[in-house]
């Protein structure tokens, strides 16, 4: 049994994966901004929440509670809000990156001493965030965030190697959550399920991968 903290705990998948590494007897450490009735309902889990990612203040909080090694760091905490060429919100755009980019990159940066040979960083991004993929444009906040989250994730991939930590990127598919506005072409728990899949065949040698929840690699 290893230690799994999980951000973005409280719903969507977030919640799901919490739910499944916790059946599968990981002892699962779920961080959040808020809890919820859901998360709260999930047995044998620890929850640390008042957890905004975008506050380094809040972050090393959350580092001094946690106390033990960190086998799997996923990070799921993430938001969505369209801005489009027509409407530019560059509010909007910069809260993306916050969440998104920052978020992830700051967590990882505030728990390295936790992580060590072995451990796994996994990053919840999109495809929405491959160039060579970009089909449709739009989306410049979100489409910006997630191409900017896959190269923090590349980076430290080579830098967290020498310690033997392994890091993937992964797109957890259409899924129908509040933040897609339940459109969606899978459920949260077809989608954990794959995305635990992807991160239990992680290994050193596969480190800064960008795949799909179904094994499929995606082009950056």
């Amino acid at each position: 049994m290893g230690t799994a903290l999980v951000t973005g705990a409280n719903r969507g998948i977030g919640l799901e994966l919490v739910r499944q590494l916790a059946a599968r007897g990981e002892r699962v450490i779920a961080v959040c901004r808020r809890g919820s009735d859901e998360l709260a309902a999930v047995e044998g889990v620890q929850v640390i929440d008042g957890v905004d990612v975008t506050s380094d203040d809040a972050v090393a909080g959350l580092a001094r509670l946690v106390d033990v090694p960190i086998d799997l760091l996923l990070l799921n905490a993430g938001v969505l809000q369209v801005v489009r060429l027509d409407a530019l919100d560059f509010d909007s755009i910069r809260w993306q990156m916050e969440v998104n980019a920052f978020g992830p990159l700051r967590v990882v940066a505030a728990l390295r001493d936790r992580l060590g040979k072995g451990s796994k960083v996994a990053i919840v991004t999109s495809r929405m965030g491959s160039i060579a993929d970009n089909t449709s444009g739009s989306h410049y906040g979100y489409r910006m965030s997630k191409a900017a989250v896959n190269m923090a994730g590349m980076s430290l991939a080579r830098d967290l190697a020498p310690s033997g930590v392994s890091v993937c990127l992964l797109h957890p598919g259409y899924v129908r959550t509040r933040m897609t506005g339940e459109h969606g072409l899978i459920d949260a728990p077809e989608a954990a399920t794959g995305l635990l899949a992807r991160i239990d065949e992680l290994r050193l040698s596969t480190t800064g991968s960008f795949w799909h929840q179904d094994g499929t690699a995606l082009p950056w």
